[in-house]
């Protein structure tokens, strides 16, 4: 018979393995930095999916973590999205003075200084046309929804049914394509997107550094539309990228789920509390 009492006490005494500890050396050191940038992902990062996506919203601990983070001296946190701006001024219920990055970095708002967005005549009418073609596919795939996007549409196929999202995905691919082969398409989770504007989540991290002046940034993200994030992060200079869940990345670390994600903002809002500023960071 197996000793599970002696097993269990080993497990609960062993070492913590190097990757915890190479995470918890790297949350200290933002904690120390001169100035402090969180830019992080809301849908599977803060928050866990739901089929209503407006009805989503940040886990208690993370939502109470943010709040202490924001108010510290020199220190900025920012939400990166792909949901459009007025949807993600809803789930974060951020206030007139938030950072936002809507639509992939297309929209950015930053407080009260936001950013407008004015498209071409010829982005309208064929926003107008891919509207047309991807309302008649949903309406062809029972459980598919459609979200409208300042430059462009997702089909969410989260609830579409008989197992059929690689179907839906394929079909969406050629309704757009018949209405322009210069779309940029995003393929994301349960969500295929098309979009009459280029712009990544990394080009809005790069612009929410050039107005923080952060000398580190964290960013953290679950879907592969965060990998143009985790690719502007330079861990030489103290940022560091967290991937949620599983996938290949190019962050640093990678963590479980959406409550790791909220235990680790709650230890740097701890530890930031706590520390001096590096003014060599």
């Amino acid at each position: 018979m197996t000793d599970t009492s002696s097993s269990s006490a080993q497990n609960r005494t062993a070492p913590p393995q190097p990757a915890a500890i190479a995470l918890a050396n790297a949350v200290a050191r933002l904690a120390s930095a001169e100035r402090l940038l969180l830019a992080l992902d809301f849908d599977g990062t803060l928050a866990p999916f739901v089929d209503v996506p407006r009805g989503a919203r940040a886990l208690p601990e993370s939502k109470a973590a943010l709040d202490r983070l924001e108010h510290l001296p020199r220190t900025w946190v920012a939400y990166v999205s792909g949901r459009p701006l007025e949807s993600l001024e809803i789930v974060t219920e951020a206030d007139e003075d938030a950072l936002l990055i809507g639509s992939h970095g297309v929209e950015i708002r930053f407080g009260r200084d936001g950013v407008a967005l004015d498209l071409t005549d010829a982005e309208r009418d064929t926003l107008t046309r891919l509207g047309d073609a991807l309302r008649e596919l949903v309406d062809s795939f029972p459980g598919t929804k459609l979200e409208v996007k300042p430059v462009g549409y997702g089909v969410h196929y989260r609830t579409v049914e008989g197992g059929r999202g690689a179907e839906v995905v394929a079909a969406a691919y050629e309704a757009a394509g018949a209405v322009s082969d210069g779309l940029t398409v995003r393929d994301g989770k349960d969500i295929i997107e098309f979009s009459v504007r280029e712009a990544h989540k990394g080009d809005g991290i790069q612009r929410l550094r050039e107005y923080t002046g952060a000398t580190a940034v964290l960013f953290a993200g679950d879907d592969v539309t965060d990998e143009d994030g985790f690719s502007v992060l330079d861990p030489s200079t103290g940022d560091v990228g967290i991937k949620v869940g599983e996938g290949e990345t190019a962050a640093q670390f990678r963590v479980a789920d959406e409550r790791a994600i909220a235990t680790l903002l709650t230890l740097l809002a701890d530890a930031r509390a706590g520390a001096r500023p590096s003014s060599t960071t």
